[in-house]
């Protein structure tokens, strides 16, 4: 595993604030998250290969086999996939709730990273990226590509305000 740091975040917070983002990568580690996220996304995967498997049978396949309603089984091919989606994409934000938790008890301050969460969320809102794709939003502390209402329930990322608000009720 590697963490990195970029000049901007070095520029933006100070030690503590640095120290508790580090914690909160670290636990990411120590929770094998990239494990459970490899599999929560190749189940999503397989999930949404079996939905097309489904609309290719109820396009070419033998209308008088297939028993049920075409629409409904075409519905259901693209229906599946979303909710797949949906699935893993709140396991990626149910961790990071966990990793700012765990990252909060490592340095024992839960208040230094719920600043530096604010302070990274002002700044992604400030500095737009320049460049940059949604795939790789999940490499963020923050997500830089943030969205509200019903885009946000495909972020890789719950609220900064949820987040924060966690981790200022934190008792350590």
């Amino acid at each position: 595993a590697v963490i990195a740091v970029t000049n901007g975040i070095l520029d933006l917070l100070n030690e503590d604030e640095l120290k508790g983002v580090i914690a909160h990568e670290m636990a990411h580690i120590k929770n094998k998250d990239m494990l459970i996220s490899s599999i929560a996304a190749v189940i999503a995967g397989a999930i949404a290969y079996l939905a097309m498997m489904f609309r290719f049978s109820a396009i070419f396949g033998d209308r008088d086999r297939n028993g049920g309603s075409i629409i409904g089984l075409i519905l259901l091919s693209i229906l599946i996939p979303i909710i797949a989606t949906i699935v893993r994409l709140s396991i990626s934000r149910s961790r990071e709730y966990l990793a700012d938790e765990r990252g909060a008890r490592i340095i024992k301050d839960p208040l230094s990273l719920a600043n530096a969460l604010t302070k990274l969320e002002s700044g992604t809102k400030l500095k737009q990226m320049k460049s940059g794709n949604e795939a790789t939003a999940h490499m963020f502390i923050v997500n830089p590509f943030s969205g509200t209402g019903l885009i946000s329930l495909l972020s890789t990322h719950p609220s900064t305000a949820s987040r924060v608000g966690k981790l200022r009720a934190m008792k350590i």
